[in-house]
């Protein structure tokens, strides 16, 4: 009987041992838990959980996190509708929600502007790019291969019959992803209330864009001359809008003889 208690001991000794390291542990998971900030799942539950990654975060729960911790602002996201920022805003007591935009295609030139060679390759603009800098005669044409519109995840660009992209603001979230993948560099946010976007990318003088592209602005400055509020000033070749002036008369539309002013 001897060696059964002294199994029986040794263990009930163990046993002791670690009910004791048991309570040690679930008393320090307690005492040094880092505590999760209830808001991060509220204010997660309303972003679009569209996980596009504009933000610059991996996805929407890593930005509610870095959201709630100061780490990053509100207006960083751009695929929340506005409604729903005002919401976590208020969860955070504060924020600016930042001014609802759209992402618009700075050319139109697509079939109007002249291809430097036959392109038989895999179609994807990233890919054309990578031989002699594309297809197009303009170093800052829309190649229209649908990069742009592969990439969107929620269905808002498109390449129509000219051959050059844009975007459908009813659809556009504004979410970046197509900014971020243009090889050309030629998508830019604007104000979602904006009447007009410049669809010409070409800083080039008149006589030189003239020979790339029939669409291609030629830096005449009618425009802003014309319009009535001041609110387009040219600025190395190129007409600027400040959204913030234009009313949207669309005489700047009306009078640009490249048609490269384009209504919203």
């Amino acid at each position: 009987m001897q060696p059964v208690l002294q199994i029986l001991l040794a263990g009930g000794i163990m046993l002791a041992i670690a009910v004791v390291f048991g309570i040690i542990l679930v008393i320090c998971s307690n005492v040094f838990a880092v505590r999760r900030d209830e808001r991060i799942d509220r204010v997660e539950s309303l972003l679009a959980k569209s996980n596009c990654g504009g933000c610059g975060k991996a996805g929407c729960a890593q930005f509610a996190e870095a959201l709630v911790k100061g780490e990053v602002k509100l207006s960083d996201c751009r695929a929340t509708p506005a409604a729903n920022k005002q919401k976590i805003a208020e969860i955070l007591g504060g924020g600016d929600i930042g001014e609802e935009t759209v992402a618009v295609v700075h050319c139109n030139g697509g079939d109007a502007c002249y291809n430097k060679y036959d392109y038989q390759g895999y179609g994807d603009c990233a890919s054309c790019e990578m031989l002699a800098g594309g297809v197009k005669a303009c170093p800052v044409g829309c190649i229209g291969k649908k990069t742009c519109v592969n990439v969107c995840p929620y269905g808002a660009v498109s390449v129509g019959d000219e051959g050059y992209s844009a975007v459908d603001k009813e659809k556009c979230v504004s979410c970046g992803v197509c900014i971020q993948n243009c090889p050309k560099n030629l998508i830019s946010r604007i104000p979602k209330s904006a009447k007009v976007y410049i669809a010409c990318s070409n800083h080039g003088k008149g006589k030189d864009v003239m020979e790339l592209c029939k669409h291609g602005c030629i830096g005449c400055g009618i425009c802003e001359k014309t319009c009535p509020e001041g609110a387009i000033a040219m600025k190395d070749g190129l007409p600027e809008i400040d959204y913030s002036k234009c009313v949207g008369c669309l005489k700047c539309v009306e009078k640009c003889p490249r048609k490269c002013i384009k209504e919203h």
